[in-house]
């Protein structure tokens, strides 16, 4: 979607700061709440203010007890061997494994994030876990308790972000986009019985002991995006505590990462071979 085709939609005028804080109250987003959160700012219509202003939204309602979180990731920190969005040529590979400066959570941009994340993950006091591929950057009380300690495998089970936010009972915000970039399910991916059975040798630059190395770790292959739809559809269809309602000129979905998770394992237990 332009910019043009935002502004057409906006029939009675912009969407701002003000209008955002009412429409996320509206939907059920309280102070004091852990909160991750997947955006996409087209789907919302043209904002004053673009993805600053939605940041700040956020972080007005959630208030100085709120933590938010948003996934920071950065797949081109990776193997190029893997690469299919674009591939790269072969004879390309090994200069890359050579060339390609550490990840670094201050100064790594995200790839394909999008404009609201890209602007919460360069805020000023902002944290990121360091994880060159699967990062999150948390803003809040908890921020060091969400974002530390991410370890290298298994990089959104157990030792990530997002295991994290389970024990905290956190809430997941889907503003203008469905459960398709819904990260959390990810999570119940790597939970599932079978998840063992589907895992890959992943690759990346990091700092050992102060120097640069290509090291490889154990990781799961996780899935596409369109399991992640059915999921999401099953999951709505039964879950009592969804809200729905209009942020902006798009649709917030907002429910606890906790059920979901819990139903996503026993539907990826029970659907996929």
């Amino acid at each position: 979607m332009t910019e043009v085709d935002a502004i057409k939609r906006c029939t009675d005028g912009p969407v701002t700061f003000d209008s955002l804080c009412t429409d996320l109250r509206a939907l059920g987003v309280q102070s004091g709440m852990v909160m991750i959160v997947h955006s996409s700012l087209t789907a919302l219509g043209w904002v004053s203010g673009g993805p600053q202003a939605v940041v700040l939204a956020l972080q007005e309602v959630l208030g100085l007890q709120g933590t938010l979180v948003m996934p920071t990731h950065s797949g081109d920190f990776s193997d190029p061997g893997h690469w299919e969005q674009p591939p790269v040529p072969e004879d390309w590979w090994e200069t890359i494994r050579q060339t390609m400066p550490v990840f670094d959570p201050d100064m790594t941009p995200t790839r394909g994030m999008g404009r609201i994340v890209e602007c919460f993950r360069s805020q000023r006091d902002t944290l990121r876990s360091n994880h060159p591929h699967l990062s999150f950057a948390a803003r809040g009380p908890l921020e060091e308790q969400i974002t530390g300690n991410h370890g290298l495998a298994y990089s959104l089970g157990e030792d990530s972000p997002l295991a994290r936010l389970y024990e905290l009972d956190a809430w997941v915000l889907l503003l203008g986009v469905k459960h398709g970039h819904n990260t959390s399910l990810h999570l119940a991916e790597c939970r599932a019985k079978n998840a063992g059975s589907r895992t890959i040798q992943a690759q990346a630059p990091v700092l050992v002991d102060d120097r640069r190395q290509w090291v490889t770790f154990t990781d799961v292959a996780y899935d596409a995006d369109e399991d992640f739809i059915k999921i999401g559809e099953a999951f709505e269809s039964q879950a009592d505590q969804l809200r729905v309602a209009k942020i902006g000129y798009g649709e917030g979905r907002l429910f606890r990462q906790r059920s979901l998770v819990d139903y996503a394992v026993k539907w990826i237990e029970e659907h996929r071979a």
